[in-house]
């Protein structure tokens, strides 16, 4: 008897911002899933040690420079799943903030998924099948006290990723978002590092479950709804937040 297929066995994924955390963990699962991926990170020296130990491929991405995110997708394309993760925050009240901070945030956060979705569009159409899943947060539906920038980016990539969904599913083609609430990566550790106890008792006693996500929860959300048994899901938010989000 022969093993099972995997579910994305034959697909191409290309994930942004896919060297560490949850995107490194999205990658992994992706590829234990049978997807061929290209991580996609500035890093590329991380993107490169981590596709060397799951057999992807890595590239080099600045995902806020349009023509070089056009090219790099052309290149590593038609891509069947595209999961946005790259992103950037920066934890300050919004008067302490500059037009210069804005724009940065809105760079990475927003932008560079318009970009993204622009240029793996077009082959999708053409092959009547797609998978756009955008790693967006719990501060894009319920705000976030210190990071509203942060917040108004994630809720444009809710915005958008509906409209996507509106605009393409009927040519087989789902656009959905996974919300994150607080997940334990690198990233956070540093925030709880300044932070402190205090700091993390506030973000596990934000969710019903009373504790941190780890990547690989959020990586298996991915995994979910990149598959086919996820064809009549588009225009979501899942939230993979340990409840933070529900009722909104």
């Amino acid at each position: 008897m022969s093993p099972p297929t995997p579910p994305l066995a034959g697909r191409k994924a290309f994930v942004t911002g896919g060297a560490k955390g949850i995107g490194a963990a999205i990658a992994r699962r992706l590829a234990a899933d049978g997807a061929m991926v290209t991580i996609a990170d500035l890093d590329i020296d991380a993107a490169q040690a981590l596709a060397d130990g799951i057999w992807a491929h890595a590239v080099r991405l600045d995902v806020t420079d349009f023509e070089q995110v056009a090219a790099v997708l052309q290149a590593h394309g038609p891509v069947d799943i595209l999961v946005n993760n790259a992103g950037v925050d920066q934890h300050a009240f919004f008067t302490r903030t500059t037009p210069q901070d804005w724009r940065r945030l809105i760079a990475v956060n927003l932008e560079s998924v318009f970009a993204t979705t622009h240029a793996a569009l077009p082959a999708m159409r053409a092959a009547g099948h797609g998978r756009i899943i955008n790693i967006a947060s719990e501060a894009g539906r319920l705000g976030s006290r210190g990071g509203a920038v942060y917040a108004a980016a994630k809720g444009g990539v809710i915005a958008f990723t509906r409209s996507i969904a509106r605009e393409n599913g009927d040519k087989g083609i789902t656009a959905n978002v996974i919300a994150p609430g607080p997940i334990d990566t690198p990233l956070l550790r540093q925030a709880l590092e300044q932070g402190g106890d205090k700091l993390l008792a506030a973000m596990t006693g934000a969710t019903l479950a009373g504790r941190l996500g780890t990547p690989d929860e959020v990586a298996a959300a991915v995994a979910f709804l990149a598959r086919a048994d996820a064809a009549f899901i588009t225009g979501e938010v899942l939230g993979v937040s340990g409840g933070m989000g529900c009722g909104a």
